[in-house]
């Protein structure tokens, strides 16, 4: 009797159980690690250890004593070097170990962007215990406004957005709140020529990009300007800095030695329309990116992850997007105890999916990252002014109720 292949998952939160469902459905036995006790992931896969997926050693020990045929971190950047390191002292399939660890860390990856020849703004590195006097110093010597953030964190975690010193000291205590390294990295504010953040995810075959799904990313006014809420495609780059940002896109891959594998994408477009990489991760994107490219392109992108963990084929015939698509991160501004979310009728003819994760009366937290998100809804419109419409009018169509 054949025994199952069985595959190791790094993450067991609401966002990764669907890695976990569709790694059973292709016939895999699953193993997850999460060291959270109320992870969902548990419910789910056919075996949980409750053990951190940052501790190299227990994953490799964990991977070596189940016989797993592969590892994936799936939308974990934490978990993404573990999985990698893991892979290559088991001769399972995976990325560059110095790559993934280029891509996982911002002043690594600012450096590897400079030598390589990638548009790179002006930075410098530094610690929460450097003398503030120092820190100043070394942002007097950048062109303001300047970004203060963690090295080692994503989704605008951690963030800050600087016009002067004056704000330094907070911006370094919150930075460091969301630093497990605690390196940090002041630099400068790159000037756009295109005004909003490109996000999105590619997806990576062979050394080749055979998904480019590049995507314009919707952020909250509500005081919390840094916080991703969301995605839309098709964007509004023109051909030149489309081409321009797929060209560069593939020269990092390739100068990278990236084999297959899903990539998270944070850019902007300069006013010389070069894409300046904020962050490049060597996983999937969170807030479900890979299902809503999946329903533009008519592919099947957690089943590609899967499979080129597991070292299998991938089979990627994508289409191109028909009509427009757009998420939405449902949240709260206020903490408070949860009812329910009403949804207009005008906006209720375009979703076509509710990931809703909370029930009546569990407790809400005010929204400061995706660790406190409701729920993602999936939209469709027949066009981008539609989309464009409801986008800037969101807030008028969908109302959270808290108790």
């Amino acid at each position: 009797m054949n025994r199952k292949k069985k595959i190791l998952m790094l993450g067991g939160s609401t966002q990764q159980v669907p890695a976990i469902r569709k790694a059973a459905e292709m016939g895999y036995e699953t193993i997850l690690m999460d060291y959270l006790p109320d992870n969902p992931g548990q419910y789910v896969a056919d075996k949980w250890y409750q053990e951190s997926t940052t501790d190299v050693e227990a994953v490799c020990r964990i991977a070596e004593n189940e016989g797993v045929s592969g590892i994936l971190a799936y939308a974990s950047d934490p978990a993404a070097l573990p999985a990698a390191i893991a892979c290559e002292r088991l001769g399972l399939p995976g990325n560059p170990v110095k790559s993934v660890e280029i891509l996982g860390v911002k002043h690594k990856f600012r450096q590897f962007l400079k030598e390589n020849g990638f548009p790179c703004p002006k930075n410098f590195t530094f610690s929460p215990d450097t003398p503030l006097d120092e820190v100043i110093a070394g942002c007097n010597n950048l062109r303001f406004p300047i970004v203060i953030k963690p090295t080692d964190s994503s989704g605008s975690k951690g963030v800050s957005f600087l016009d002067n010193v004056n704000d330094i000291k907070n911006a370094i205590t919150f930075a460091t709140g969301y630093s497990r390294n605690k390196i940090l990295i002041a630099e400068e504010f790159i000037e756009r020529g295109y005004p909003y953040v490109i996000g999105g995810d590619i997806f990576v075959r062979d050394g080749r990009i055979v998904v480019f799904g590049d995507m314009e990313c919707l952020r909250d006014d509500n005081g919390k300007s840094l916080i991703p809420i969301g995605e839309k495609i098709p964007n509004g780059l023109t051909p030149t800095q489309k081409n321009n940002l797929y060209t560069e896109l593939q020269r990092l891959v390739d100068c990278l030695n990236i084999s297959s594998v899903e990539m998270n994408i944070e850019a902007l477009i300069d006013t010389e329309d070069r894409p300046h990489f904020l962050e490049v991760g060597p996983r999937a994107g969170g807030n479900m990116i890979p299902i809503q490219l999946s329903d533009a392109f008519g592919v099947d992108l957690i089943k590609a992850n899967i499979a080129a963990a597991m070292g299998e084929d991938l089979s990627l015939s994508p289409n191109l997007p028909e009509g427009c698509y757009m998420t939405f991160v449902l949240h709260s501004h206020e903490d408070g105890i949860y009812d329910h979310i009403d949804y207009s009728p005008e906006i209720e003819k375009y979703i076509y999916r509710k990931v809703e994760y909370k029930k009546n009366g569990d407790a809400v937290e005010a929204f400061d990252g995706a660790g406190k998100a409701l729920g993602i809804i999936f939209m469709k419109f027949p066009d981008s002014s539609t989309m464009a419409h409801y986008e800037h009018h969101i807030d008028e169509h969908i109302n959270v109720i808290l108790k």
